[in-house]
């Protein structure tokens, strides 16, 4: 999900610092402009900045389903006020990354969604950067003890029963469908007005196509795009299923161990949007999760580069923080994104069971007579009446007539044989 082109902050930093330097100092001096901060363009060309003007996200808390958020970095020093491991090999609270090559991912997403800063005005900071983090660790692959789909499931149940308001989830699958435990999992979140927000895929790590999660009716599955705004050749897909369009290039994150990091992908795209639904809760708490979706992609920027809207590169277009939090947008009753519990009734099996027969009318019968009593004791050896009438006499003329008609024809025989045979002549 991710594509990691530089790395430590110190380089990052200094680069940055000597750039700085050798522009001609305006008179008078403005504040210095953190090189980090300078390196965030989304935050100024997304309207983030603006939108803080109103709210920064605070009272909202977001769920990082992910590798787990690490300790190390500054920048995350009191965000994460909970969290839990269901990959069966982390640490109870969530904290100690899951994984080799994955290990930091889910600090790099931390940072993105609520990141703190280092101080006023320096060190990367989040969207939401007021908002709260719970730390889910999960394991990509083979990091895991227990099976990816019920790590999955009991995360998202736990993120719920602990307060998310937002959850982000910056993984694929790279199939369309998903298995059956995810139906129960996402309605739970669905139903306690959570929003969720998955990542789409990227084309580089193999994924032509959005798969689950971001396929599953309801979530807010989020596109990328490259710094000019076009969708993202390597760090993103395509879909029908995709809401709402976020930078995934050239994106910063804080490793585990406090290292910034340059990375690619709509992993990083995702937190982006999950920060601004933080930042549109926090500013309508009021509104329900189908709502903080409606904003986010009513008042997006349509791109001149989509055929349609939605579009299954863009979907609605790209995202517009200020907008989100400020603008009027017309209130739904329903989630823009599908109705989860209507697709399963529509093409799942339905779970059936067996109607109950109706009780049969009973049918009298009519009693049989009564035996007529045996007119006396009659040895079982000798004939009755009926086997006599019906049976011995009966046999005794056919077996006789057979005998006679039998003698007959002999006898007859016998005389043709006799008048044929010539006699001897007499003298």
């Amino acid at each position: 999900m991710r594509r990691v082109r530089a790395v430590l902050a110190a380089a990052v930093v200094a680069t940055a610092a000597l750039l700085t330097a050798a522009a001609p100092a305006p008179t008078p001096t403005p504040p210095a402009v953190d090189p980090v901060r300078n390196m965030e363009y989304w935050l100024t060309e997304y309207g983030i900045s603006d939108a803080w003007k109103t709210t920064k996200g605070a009272g909202t808390t977001i769920a990082v389903i992910d590798t787990g958020i690490g300790k190390g970095p500054k920048e995350l020093d009191g965000a994460v006020v909970g969290g839990a491991d269901f990959s069966g090999v982390g640490k109870a609270d969530g904290r100690t990354p899951v994984g080799d090559s994955d290990r930091n991912h889910g600090s790099w997403v931390a940072s993105l969604a609520a990141g703190r800063g280092t101080a006023a005005d320096k060190g990367m900071i989040g969207v939401a950067p007021e908002a709260d983090l719970l730390s889910l660790s999960i394991g990509f692959g083979n990091s895991a003890s227990v099976p990816f789909v019920d790590q999955v499931a009991e995360a998202i149940r736990w993120a719920v029963d602990h307060g998310a308001d937002v959850i982000n989830l910056s993984f694929t699958t790279n199939t369309l469908d998903w298995d059956r435990s995810w139906d129960d999992a996402f309605l739970y979140a669905f139903d306690h007005d959570v929003v969720v927000v998955v990542a789409a895929g990227n084309r580089e790590s193999g994924t032509e196509e959005v798969g689950a999660p971001a396929t599953i009716p309801g979530v807010l599955t989020v596109g990328g795009v490259d710094r000019e705004g076009k969708a993202s050749r390597t760090a993103s897909t395509q879909g029908i299923v995709i809401g709402i369009s976020a930078p995934s290039e050239e994106l910063l994150g804080v490793s585990a161990n406090g290292d910034l990091v340059i990375w690619d992908g709509t992993s990083g795209a995702a937190p982006i949007v999950a920060g601004i639904a933080a930042l549109v809760r926090s500013a309508h708490p009021d509104l329900d999760a189908a709502n903080v979706i409606k904003r986010i992609i009513a008042t997006a920027t349509p791109s001149d580069r989509a055929e349609k809207v939605p579009d299954p590169l863009y979907g609605y277009g790209l995202i517009n923080a200020a907008r989100a939090v400020s603008a009027p947008v017309a209130k739904v009753s329903a989630n823009p994104m599908g109705d989860l519990r209507e697709w399963i009734r529509l093409y799942r099996r339905a779970e059936s069971t067996p109607e109950a027969s109706p009780t049969p009318t009973p049918y009298t019968v009519a009693p049989l007579p009564e035996a007529e009593p045996p007119s006396g004791s009659v040895s079982p050896l000798l004939p009755s009446g009926d086997s006599l009438r019906y049976g011995t006499v009966p046999l005794v003329v056919v077996s006789l007539g057979t005998i006679l008609v039998v003698l007959g024809v002999t006898a007859a025989a016998r005389r043709i044989r006799s008048a044929r045979t010539p006699r001897p002549p007499s003298r």
